[in-house]
């Protein structure tokens, strides 16, 4: 049985159980208690060894710099422009708003949401390990970006180092793996404490949830892809969307953007005349970073868990939500569990609890298909109009 079979499972035996058993199913939170501080054990050395291994990646194909800089400024554009989307539907749907959660001696406002400008002061942190230690995870974004850079630029030595962090990095992702296998587990006994101390109305505006990051995803595609490929890339939304559809559903149903991969660049070769070059460059590298449906996900499901605990997230909050989820999506490899862990990163950055992520976890999947089709379309997107500013695009 897959991962996201069990998660499902574990959440709809875990709403019944609480159902049925009431406030007194108390008894099973450590179990969930136990999973989050696993979670939260993952962030800081996930974040930060999958973050320099990413940037040293994008930073060594020089012969390549020209097109890996239209490649790398398109991924933050569009992903930025995601989370914004993301952001504004969360703000006009308020998918949370109504569940009326209580955290056990929590306030109701987030603590000191900062502001515009203290958001971006704090973005240096004066100490990198103190920011890891306290787990300051915009702080450690930010290192993680200029340390990757400063070791390409160290050589032989830097090479050394970066080897390191590989070992680290893949060694991190067995251990995602092996965290995300107690999943089922964690999300049954958090949902199951949930729904019995609020009853089951509580699981009533997940329908608006799902409805929001899927309006979100398609407006995204139809006006930021189709915009992009037809005023850049001179080719029509029809075609492309077309050309595309085999390695988006093959996305939707797999939801890995790593096992579409070859069908996405066959489909973009040979159907959307996008070059070998271009697209051998700009596919994998956007399987990596590019990840506007899951950024924009982190952005509603943020929304979500704020509005479902009664917190209030500012402007200068929202703006931590996207630059926290916008750095992030750089290092999100294809680990199971990849989004979900992602979205602790997004709530830790600032200050929401992470128990709504048992909320969002049964659900997950059906979302996950939503915003890996997002990924890979927006990759195919990004080649078309790469190729057509170096003149590698030709007509099928």
């Amino acid at each position: 049985m897959k991962l996201f079979q069990k998660i499902l499972i574990g959440f709809v035996l875990g709403a019944i159980l609480g159902a049925i058993w009431g406030p007194g199913i108390v008894w099973i939170k450590p179990v969930g208690t136990i999973f989050l501080n696993l979670l939260k054990m993952l962030i800081i050395p996930l974040i930060f060894s999958t973050l320099v291994v990413g940037v040293a990646s994008i930073a060594e194909p020089k012969k390549l710099g020209r097109v890996a800089g239209k490649t790398i400024m398109y991924y933050l554009i569009t992903t930025a422009i995601a989370i914004v989307i993301g952001l504004l539907v969360g703000n006009i749907i308020q998918p949370g708003a109504g569940m009326n959660l209580v955290l056990e001696g929590a306030a109701k406002e987030a603590a000191k949401t900062p502001s515009l400008v203290d958001t971006i002061i704090n973005l240096i942190p004066t100490n990198p390990i103190g920011a890891m230690a306290d787990g300051i995870v915009l702080q450690v974004i930010v290192f993680a970006l200029f340390f990757g850079v400063a070791m390409t630029k160290a050589g032989e030595k830097g090479a050394a180092v970066l080897k390191f962090f590989e070992g680290f990095a893949e060694t991190m992702y067995k251990l995602t793996g092996t965290v995300m296998g107690f999943a089922p587990y964690g999300v049954f006994a958090l949902i199951a404490v949930t729904v019995g101390s609020y009853g089951l109305a509580v699981l009533i505006p997940f329908a608006k949830l799902i409805f929001a990051v899927y309006l979100g995803i398609i407006i995204h595609e139809v006006v930021v892809y189709s915009g992009m490929v037809s005023i850049i890339g001179k080719m029509s939304p029809g075609k492309f969307f077309k050309g595309f559809s085999e390695a988006a559903l093959l996305a939707f149903t797999t939801c890995s953007s790593s096992a579409t991969l070859p069908v996405s660049m066959r489909n973009v070769q040979e159907n959307l005349g996008v070059s070998p070059t271009i697209s051998s460059f700009v596919m994998p590298l956007g399987a990596t970073v590019n990840m506007d449906g899951t950024a924009m996900y982190q952005g509603i499901c943020a929304l979500f868990v704020a509005q479902a605990y009664g917190i209030h997230l500012g402007l200068g909050g929202q703006l931590t939500v996207l630059l926290t989820a916008l750095l992030a999506s750089i290092g999100t490899a294809g680990v199971p569990g990849a989004g979900l862990v992602m979205l602790t990163m997004v709530l830790t950055s600032v200050g929401l609890p992470l128990e709504g992520v048992a909320l969002i976890a049964g659900i997950d999947r059906i979302l996950d298909m939503a915003r890996t089709s997002c990924n890979v379309t927006g990759d195919a997107a990004c080649a078309v109009v790469v190729a057509k500013t170096e003149g590698e695009l030709v007509k099928v």
